[in-house]
């Protein structure tokens, strides 16, 4: 059975995201538009393609330490985010137990859950709710093999923000059953904080969370992501880098260095960016009454309902006849909604929304006239149905 668990490990989403989102006018994407490496002021004397970083290199480790207000032996060094969800859950958790995980939620945890050989159970964050966690229906979920709680803040696909009550609240169910709340706050990164307030404080023994500078800062080719953890399961996953990486990329390390030193000016200049973004996706949607949406507080992304017709074939036209592409909410176990991110330059949001909106025009109409179509062919073969039972009729 394990044999077949391996065999088959990996993630859909992340298989069309890599080979099939592209378009010219790119909404797929959920992080901010990449920085170019001169805006980091790097001068080549600074950098060295070798160095001291056997468990993670030291002044990045300090620099993530002191940014979060942690302990250093609170903090280990991960590829981005996918890896360290991948080490937190593989340091808290051993294969047969229980991992309650979010719905809907992104789809590449799901298939690390699977991979570890864990038993997926799910909670409730309703549309209807705002996509709100619904702590009841977490609770009654819980299981005696539960042994981590998993969940995304701000969430993906919504970029709904949970608040701090509801963490405590989940963070004592938790408690009560000897399990871990494991929080992947990478989008949380985008309410641009000095110092950021991460669900770890709350409870340091309880909470794990997860990180990066992928999404926010234009940085994803750093791949410099971090756990901030409960000091023996960070001892685990350093011991569990030692069989899956060994050592990191150093100059990637030594960039991210510099890369925190200048966060301040890069998270203003991504701010002012992404604030004109969302007023023109705000806009937008507020023209469309073919959509439903909650608007989130903060971030890239948008998770709208299409109230009539058929997601998949509407992100078909999208792609073919307009060279567009948002992301469809089967990849979020919604397929009613689909994802759409402004984090890309504004000028070209502003021409991607343009596309987008025609492309909503287009598949409107084709859908209305599909549904006069069937409504004659209906009433025909009702026709025809009735006629055939008429006395006499040979």
């Amino acid at each position: 059975m394990m044999a077949n668990i391996r065999s088959s490990a990996g993630s859909e989403y992340m298989r069309w995201a890599k080979l099939y989102s592209g378009a010219k006018h790119n909404l797929a994407t959920s992080g901010m538009a990449n920085l170019p490496l001169a805006e980091l002021g790097v001068e080549a004397d600074q950098l060295e393609i070798n160095g001291s970083d056997a468990y993670g290199y030291p002044p990045l480790l300090e620099a993530i330490a002191a940014r979060y207000q942690v302990d250093r032996e609170n903090v280990v060094s991960a590829m981005g985010t996918s890896l360290a969800n991948y080490l937190a859950l593989a340091a808290a958790t051993e294969p047969g137990d229980a991992l309650l995980i979010e719905q809907p939620t992104y789809d590449p945890i799901l298939g690390v859950a699977r991979y570890l050989g864990l038993e997926i159970r799910r909670f409730a964050r309703p549309a209807e709710k705002q996509f709100g966690i619904d702590v009841e229906d977490l609770e009654r979920n819980l299981s005696p093999r539960t042994r981590v709680i998993a969940l995304c803040n701000l969430h993906n696909p919504s970029g709904a923000l949970i608040d701090d009550s509801v963490l405590r609240e989940i963070s004592d169910l938790a408690r009560k059953r000897g399990a871990y709340v494991l929080v992947d706050e990478v989008y949380r990164e985008m309410l641009f904080e000095a110092q950021p307030q991460s669900a770890f404080h709350l409870d340091p023994e309880r909470f794990i969370v997860t990180s990066s500078l992928t999404k926010a800062y234009g940085l994803s080719g750093l791949r410099c992501g971090w756990v901030l953890a409960p000091r023996e399961l960070a001892k685990r996953m350093w011991s569990l880098h030692d069989i899956h990486a060994g050592t990191y990329p150093f100059v990637a390390e030594a960039l991210s260095v510099l890369a925190f030193e200048k966060l301040p000016q890069i998270a203003a200049k991504m701010r002012a960016m992404l604030d004109e973004n969302r007023r023109l996706l705000r806009e937008f949607l507020n023209g469309r009454g073919d959509l439903e949406y909650f608007w989130p507080q903060y971030g890239t992304i948008v998770f709208p309902r299409l109230k009539r017709g058929k997601v998949d074939d509407f992100c078909h036209l999208l792609r073919n006849e307009f060279n567009a592409s948002v992301v469809p909410g089967k990849f979020f176990e919604m397929p009613d909604h689909f994802r759409v991110g402004v984090g890309i330059p504004t000028e070209q949001v502003r021409a991607a929304l343009e596309q987008l909106g025609a492309a909503l025009e287009r598949y409107r109409g084709q859908h209305e006239k599909e549904l006069v179509f069937r409504e004659v062919k209906a009433h025909q073969d009702l026709e025809r149905a009735l006629f055939k039972k008429t006395p006499g009729h040979v």
